[in-house]
């Protein structure tokens, strides 16, 4: 009998795992990492309630770690199968993963030489050589269209408009000659993007599973987001400040950098130095160049050299970054993680917070628990690597970059669908967005929402 059961992303924004069963065979579709607070982390290190040797097949709608982060502790706990994807996925995995274990090695490192860690020496989740056997699972699935995994399992893929290769995905069981579909919504884009283009409809489906991130407000419409970046870069340029941008270094931050080579040409910004202590970014600027099938812009657009801004500096190694520590005029640093959860960038934090010339600008949703959060909320310190880091800095979110739906881009796409589904499950979202998106479903489209609980199974026949 199929079943789900929700074993990440209910209740919370990350670590997006959801477990469907039918005829004795198991697919994962996602497997983030749970970020935030110490509880949420601590999910990471816990045991997986289904052993991962008993699971037959991964699925991911996306590269991003809440979505994908997972995947070295489910090969290095026995899980053998393929993992499937679409070529952009894969290609941008192959960067995210090393790269979260190369950062998951440098903080266990510092948290050792610095003693600000319960375990000695202080270990990372995973290692270089459990990406390297992850990688290597990795199995096609088309950008769009279908892909058979099993005899119970049908896969088509449509494009959620989030980031390059984002997809929702279509699943089609098929168990004792009958079909049941559930759609996974994965993370929406949104609509009427500079560079990526509109989340697709919905397809027909029984189920749907549909983030709810910013189920309980919108993004601002005003000023529009070149206006609102520009308005933060003179203000904390004539100050002689430094803006920190914690940044994901999946389409965040190709968004900033096109928007300020946009205002530097058109002369409404001076030509800052931007240090992107995000060598994974650079990277991840030349697949979007190569993978235009998601993008809005054109070849000519493309030829223009849209991220090519005028003073770049790319810090590779760990003594280019801390050559930044001596930059005192006004400059853009960017760097990982979007949510200062980890990363270089708490480094930055650590060292710019305590100036008042300073500007530490997010680029979209703080989760809870993280630093990013506790910085939009107005914190007047934050503990960062043990230390007791006062807040003097400007901080400010321009929710205009956000790459999520907000409300009523939830609601125009779950509007779209053919039919109204059996029942909708809200995930993605913490409670209070969840509950708000549910509300308002209830209200406008009359479905049956269900709020789904942390590893809550729902047997799907019934």
């Amino acid at each position: 009998m199929a079943r789900i059961t929700f074993l990440g992303a209910a209740g919370t924004v990350t670590g997006s795992k959801y477990l469907v069963e039918a005829n004795q065979k198991r697919l994962l579709i996602d497997c983030g990492l749970f970020q935030g607070g110490d509880e949420l982390s601590q999910r990471n290190w816990q045991k997986l309630p289904q052993a991962p040797a008993t699971i037959d097949f991964v699925a991911l709608t996306h590269a991003h770690l809440d979505h994908t982060g997972y995947l070295p502790r489910l090969v290095s706990g026995g899980f053998r199968g393929p993992i499937f994807a679409n070529a952009t996925t894969q290609e941008l995995c192959a960067l995210l993963l090393p790269d979260s274990a190369h950062l998951m090695e440098e903080d266990a490192e510092h948290a050792t030489r610095h003693g600000y860690s319960s375990h000695k020496p202080a270990l990372p989740l995973y290692a270089q050589d459990q990406v390297v056997a992850t990688l290597k699972k990795f199995a096609s699935m088309p950008r769009l269209g279908e892909c058979r995994i099993s005899p119970e399992f049908l896969i088509r893929s449509h494009d959620a408009g989030h980031i390059l290769g984002s997809s929702s995905l279509e699943l089609v069981i098929t168990e004792s000659a009958k079909n049941t579909t559930i759609l996974f919504s994965g993370d929406l884009g949104r609509y009427d993007q500079v560079l990526l283009k509109d989340p697709e409809k919905p397809p027909r489906a029984d189920f749907v599973l549909c983030e709810s991130t910013y189920g309980d407000r919108d993004h601002p419409g005003t000023p529009p987001p070149d206006v609102a970046l520009a308005e933060v870069i003179n203000r904390v340029a004539q100050r002689g400040g430094v803006i920190v941008v914690p940044a994901f270094a999946v389409d965040r931050t190709q968004l900033l950098i096109y928007y300020i080579r946009r205002l530097e040409s058109e002369k409404r910004i001076p030509p800052l130095p931007i240090y992107m202590d995000s060598p994974m970014a650079i990277d991840v600027t030349d697949i979007y160049r190569r993978h235009q099938e998601d993008l809005k812009l054109n070849a000519d657009d493309l030829r223009a050299e849209p991220f090519a801004v005028q003073a770049l500096h790319v810090m590779r190694s760990p003594e280019q970054s801390k050559q930044i520590n001596s930059v005192h005029t006004p400059a853009l640093i960017i760097s990982a993680s979007g949510m200062a959860t980890g990363g270089r960038v708490l480094h930055h934090l650590q060292q710019r917070l305590p100036d008042a010339r300073n500007c530490v600008l997010l680029a979209g949703f703080q989760a809870q628990g993280t630093h990013g959060r506790e910085l939009e909320e107005g914190a007047k310190s934050v503990q960062i690597h043990g230390e007791n880091v006062p807040v003097r800095a400007e901080v400010v979110n321009l929710r205009q970059f956000s790459a999520h739906a907000g409300r009523s881009e939830l609601m125009r796409w779950l509007a779209g669908a053919v039919a109204p589904p059996r029942q909708l499950f809200l995930v993605h979202g913490e409670p209070a967005a969840a509950k708000a998106l549910e509300s308002a479903v209830q209200s406008e489209l009359h479905w049956p929402v269900t709020l789904p609980n942390y590893l809550q199974s729902f047997d799907l026949a019934s």
